[in-house]
């Protein structure tokens, strides 16, 4: 059963009056309701309104008309109401996300770059050997 806090109409013909019910959303307009929790006079636009009531319902799931929710956000209820929630009426993290969810990626373009070829490894040269330089021969003189 949903409940729905909506108006139910009274008053004489052309001289409306409603009262601020809490009733079952397949009830008719001025059908059973379960609880009365305000009136609403729209000659004067005067609505009277019992707070606690109202928070009881909404609290307890009912969803305010159209109407009805213009009323309790001109008198804070449902400002109210919305502080009082708990963070588990938010949605849950288990909600699946779609791609507009999450931020858009940088579009950047692969600039082709020239292939470089790994170095060959170059060996270093042996030292050469020192050639051996014969000392300068020293004529030697016979005889002496």
């Amino acid at each position: 059963m949903s409940v729905k806090l909506r108006m139910t109409r009274f008053g004489r013909h052309k001289d409306p009056f409603f009262r601020i019910v809490a009733a079952d959303s397949r009830a008719a307009r001025d059908g059973r309701y379960s609880e009365q929790i305000g009136t609403f006079d729209p000659e004067s636009g005067k609505a009277d309104i019992n707070e606690e009531l109202a928070m009881k319902w909404l609290k307890a799931g009912a969803k305010p008309s159209d109407s009805i929710k213009t009323l309790l956000t001109e008198m804070g209820l449902i400002a109210k109401y919305n502080a009082t929630k708990s963070p588990s009426h938010k949605k849950s993290k288990t909600v699946k996300k779609n791609k507009f969810d999450r931020p858009a990626k940088p579009k950047v373009k692969k600039v082709a770059q020239p292939k470089v070829e790994p170095k060959k490894e170059v060996k270093p040269e042996a030292p050469k050997a020192e050639e051996k330089v014969e000392a300068p021969k020293t004529e030697e003189k016979k005889g002496e």
